[in-house]
């Protein structure tokens, strides 16, 4: 930005999804600020870029306080962290908007105060709820006038993503993340009606999508600038009703125009059930797919209201995957009304067995404002952790009815122990090997996964290669730190990357131990079975709780039945 323009909207975000930024030169000309209003575009993506409160504050005041702050896409665990950002810049007399998540789930499922909501109030910081595209023009008026409203509340008017503006990101701001790879979203909305989600109430639950000509667009703009590689963040890729459309347009992106697309989706458990689903995406670029497994116990699945997950499918649907030589991520929540600390240990082996899924996250359920979940136990007054930052699907912020606030936790960190073993790891890459998945990128992923939460306390995607800690920006009310802060923080970051250089040399020397195997292709295990052995010899997926014998029972009745019916019409 030019200190000499005299416009200024700042996008100061605390995750790399879904940020705009359209200023490689200023805008000029808008017809809602007028012919001599410039605006300028700033997206600080505070996952891998420090916020200079003091030098924003100096930057505004050099233009005469004229601009707009927004604080873009605020979860809950991020709102206490986001009104500490607010908080100087209202004091400066800055303008500020804040939306995302929180802010749209509790107005939309609560009474509008409820969760901390009043606190935007009192400094003044303006809420938007809802979503920006064809939104923007009043809050941009409102803010050059100084009189920025208290809500702007646009949930009741979700727009039409055809033809929106492309979320994209100069290069320069992606290159603080790994792998040059960038986001976008080609659809928004789920049909299905689970419990724990805020995605159904905050994007509701009709399929709303971009074109192909936007999604093309969107490609050829990023590849200009040397960046193939996406997050397509659609929290339900298989669901979105163009998704043949776009990936048809992708394959010939990527076969026709050969530029080298990387793609990664979310997708549910019965995606391999749309005909051509499974190999158009392969074609098209994916290489990794992330699946809402969350539990492989039906009863959970039922409690949670999350009904299209079979398990019965399971394997099919992994394997569908595995044959293309897609890397498989899987969500997998801990907490549900059903588990225990035995049970959990006892399904975690029973998934390194039976199902070929490479890479697992573990989630502790948690009553997220914004979800029925939450909804429900805040309107009965049951007791909710009053921490927002603990929000962050990793703490417990709940009661459960069969384990303690410490067993709930101890044993969320365990799992991560009881999947990354170092044998199960080696498991991962003989099957990579065995079903043509890319060795290298899952030995990445393992090292991540496998580490994160041990060394730096965090979940794997809030995890990077490089702490950026300062001493001065701490929580308020914290004591500041003192002179050790930097020979702790160096000894720290040596010790923590000891640790992650040692196991990647591990995995990878196993890996070439494997290639240089003569029959790394016949490799084969129970996961890797075929699906349709499953009823010669039943699997502990089908028969270790009662809701998953149920299904198992139900699935063989189903084979007799079709047995019978083919038999009779021979």
């Amino acid at each position: 930005m030019a200190n000499a323009l005299p416009g200024d909207l700042r996008c100061l975000d605390q995750r790399p999804i879904n940020l705009q930024d359209r200023s490689a030169p200023a805008h000029s000309g808008t017809t809602q600020l007028g012919p001599d209003v410039e605006i300028a575009i700033e997206a600080i993506d505070e996952t891998n870029r420090r916020i200079d409160v003091p030098g924003l504050i100096a930057r505004f005041r050099r233009n005469g306080g004229f601009g707009l702050v927004g604080l873009v896409g605020v979860q809950s665990n991020q709102y206490p962290r986001a009104l500490d950002i607010a908080r100087p810049l209202r004091a400066a007399g800055i303008g500020v908007v804040m939306g995302g998540f929180h802010i749209s789930g509790c107005l939309a499922m609560l009474d509008g105060e409820a969760v901390g909501l009043e606190a935007c109030r009192a400094l003044g910081v303006s809420m938007f709820a809802g979503e920006a595209e064809d939104r923007l023009e009043r809050v941009l008026s409102d803010a050059a006038a100084g009189r920025l409203a208290p809500v702007y509340d646009f949930m009741d008017a979700l727009p039409d993503l055809r033809g929106a503006p492309e979320p994209l990101l100069p290069r320069r701001y992606v290159r603080g993340n790994l792998g040059l790879s960038t986001s976008f979203d080609a659809g928004r909305g789920c049909p299905y009606q689970c419990s724990f989600c805020t995605i159904i109430n905050v994007q509701g639950r009709q399929s709303r999508y971009r074109s192909a000509d936007d999604v093309e667009r969107l490609v050829r703009r990023n590849w200009a600038q040397g960046i193939s590689k996406f997050f397509i963040t659609d929290d339900n890729f298989a669901r979105n009703r163009a998704w043949e459309e776009i990936l048809d347009r992708l394959i010939l992106l990527k076969e026709r125009d050969k530029i080298p697309l990387g793609l990664m989706i979310q997708v549910d458990t019965l995606c391999h059930k749309l005909p051509n689903f499974v190999a158009k995406a392969r074609r098209a670029g994916v290489t990794r797919v992330f699946i809402g497994l969350e539990n492989i116990n039906p009863d959970n699945l039922t409690a949670a209201k999350k009904r299209q997950n079979k398990i019965t499918e399971y394997r099919s649907m992994l394997l569908a995957w595995k044959h293309e030589g897609v890397i498989t991520l899987a969500g997998y929540i801990l907490g549900f009304p059903a588990d225990t600390p035995q049970t959990i240990r006892r399904d975690i082996a029973i998934i390194q067995r039976e199902l070929p899924l490479d890479v697992i996250e573990f989630f502790c359920l948690t009553p997220l404002p914004g979800s029925e979940d939450h909804q429900g136990l805040w309107r009965s007054g049951a007791p909710l952790d009053p921490d927002l930052n603990r929000y962050d699907v990793e703490h417990v912020c709940a009661a459960h009815p069969r384990m303690s606030r410490g067993e709930w936790e101890a044993i969320y960190r365990e799992a991560w122990a009881l999947y990354y073993t170092p044998e199960h790891m080696r498991t991962l890459l003989r099957r990579a090997a065995a079903t043509g998945a890319p060795a290298g990128s899952l030995i990445k992923l393992l090292v991540n996964f496998a580490t994160t939460v041990r060394i730096e306390g965090v979940h794997p995607l809030q995890g990077g290669l490089l702490r950026m800690r300062h001493p001065s920006e701490r929580r308020p009310g914290l004591p500041r730190e003192g002179m050790m802060f930097w020979p702790r923080l160096v000894l720290e970051t040596l010790r923590k990357h000891r640790t992650i250089a040692g196991l990647a040399l591990r995995l990878v020397a196993f890996n070439l131990a494997i290639g240089r195997g003569p029959n790394a292709r016949a490799y084969t295990d129970l996961a890797l079975r075929p699906a349709e052995d499953e009823l010669d010899a039943p699997l502990d997926l089908l028969s270790k709780t009662t809701g998953a014998a149920a299904a198992g029972a139900h699935l063989r009745r189903v084979a007799e039945i079709t047995a019978a019916a083919r038999s009779a019409t021979r």
